[in-house]
C-alpha cells in the first residue's frame, strides 16, 4: 500500500488538525458531466487508492462513480456512474445515490449510501474490484441517512451508525447504531449521540452524523462526524470527533466540545451549500501516528485535512461534554 497523503502541519499553527495546501483536491468540474463532486469515500486499494465520489450532474442529478489514485491526492475518476447488479436482493431500485462510504471487511469492500427508494434511506453494496459492483437490500425504512459501517464485526455482527431523518433538509438529527448478522436484516437499535445543548457546544446543537469509518484505537472507537447549527444564514456543518467503548459502541465515552474543522476557508463558505464541512472518509497510520481526512466542501469540491492520529485523540479527551 503506498503511504497515506501527508502535509507537515504549518509552521506558527497549533490547530489539531489542518488543511492541505492545495485545497480543493477535487473540482467541481472533474469530470464533463459534473456540476459538483464532494461527501465522497476513499480506501486503499492495491498499489494505491480506490474510490466512490459522489457527483452530481448539471441537471443536479445525484449519482455514485468509481476513481482511481496512485497517491490518494491526485484522482482518475470514471465519467459514466457505477452500474449496480443484484447481491443479496433483486430489488435493486434507486431515484438517486449520494454521500457514499466505503470499507473493507473480510473480503470484499463494502459501500453505504444515501439511497432513494421512496425517500432517502441506507443503501448497501459490495465489490471486489471497484469494477463490478453488487447491490443488497436497503439496510432501513426511510427515512435515513449517513449509514457508516464499522471496519470488523462487534460481538459477531455487523455493525452500522446512521442518522434517521425525514424526507427533505432535516431539522434534527441523532446517531444511532444497528446490528446485522448477514448485511441484509438489521435491529437491535440503539441511540449513540445526540445534538448538544445550545448553551454547551452550539455547533452540534442541531443535528449530528457519523462521517468516516470508525478506527479502532487502545481507547475504543475514534469516530469522526459531522455537527450543525441552523444559523440565521442556514445550516452549518463543521467537524468533531467521539471516542466510543470498543465493545458496546453505542457508549460515549468523549465528545469534543469545540470543533476540529470548521468552514473558514473560501471553498468551505461559498458553493453550491455555503458552510459545510463534511468528512466522508479518513486514512489512518498508526505506526507513524498520521491522519488524512476526505471532506465534503460547500457541497462543491472535495478536500483534505491531516492531523496527528495521537493529538486528535488527546484532545478528544481532554476537551469533552
Amino acid at each position: 500500500m503506498s503511504t497515506i497523503p501527508w502535509q507537515d502541519r504549518p509552521e506558527n499553527s497549533n490547530d489539531v488538525m489542518w488543511r492541505y495546501s492545495n485545497n480543493p483536491i477535487i473540482d467541481r468540474y472533474a469530470i464533463p458531466s459534473s456540476n459538483s463532486i464532494f461527501n465522497s469515500a476513499v480506501v486503499p486499494f492495491e498499489d494505491g487508492y480506490a474510490g466512490v465520489f459522489r457527483c452530481d450532474n448539471k441537471a443536479v442529478q445525484m449519482n455514485i462513480f468509481a476513481g482511481f489514485s496512485k497517491n490518494g491526492i491526485d484522482w482518475d475518476i470514471n465519467h459514466e456512474p457505477i452500474v449496480m447488479q443484484s447481491g443479496n436482493t433483486e430489488m435493486i431500485e434507486s431515484a438517486y445515490k449520494y454521500d457514499p462510504r466505503v470499507v473493507f471487511i473480510e473480503d470484499r469492500y463494502w459501500i453505504t449510501w444515501c439511497n432513494g427508494y421512496n425517500g432517502p434511506t441506507i443503501g448497501i453494496g459490495y465489490t471486489f474490484d471497484f469494477k463490478e459492483f453488487f447491490q443488497c437490500e436497503n439496510a432501513f425504512l426511510p427515512f435515513n441517512r449517513n449509514g457508516v459501517l464499522f471496519p470488523q464485526k462487534i460481538n459477531g455482527k455487523y455493525a452500522m451508525l446512521s442518522r434517521p431523518s425525514d424526507n427533505g433538509h432535516t431539522p434534527f438529527g441523532d446517531i444511532w447504531i444497528s446490528y446485522s448478522p448477514d448485511m441484509k436484516y438489521w435491529g437491535e437499535h440503539r441511540l449513540v449521540m445526540k445534538p448538544s445543548p445550545f448553551e454547551q457546544s452550539a455547533w452540534q446543537c442541531t443535528k449530528v452524523g457519523a462521517g468516516p469509518i470508525p478506527i479502532l484505537t487502545k481507547d475504543g472507537w475514534l469516530m469522526l462526524y459531522h455537527g450543525v447549527i441552523n444559523t440565521c444564514n442556514g445550516f452549518r456543518y463543521a467537524m468533531g470527533a467521539a471516542i466510543l467503548d470498543t465493545d458496546s459502541p453505542d457508549k460515549v465515552k468523549y465528545r469534543t466540545q469545540p470543533y476540529l474543522l470548521g468552514p473558514a476557508e473560501i471553498y468551505e463558505q461559498v458553493g453550491d451549500v455555503g458552510n459545510v464541512v463534511f468528512p466522508c472518509a479518513a486514512l489512518h497510520d498508526e505506526k507513524e501516528d498520521k491522519l488524512a481526512v476526505y471532506y465534503g466542501a460547500a457541497d462543491t469540491v472535495v478536500a483534505m485535512a491531516f492531523g496527528k492520529l495521537s493529538e486528535v485523540i488527546q484532545f478528544t479527551k481532554d476537551n469533552s461534554l
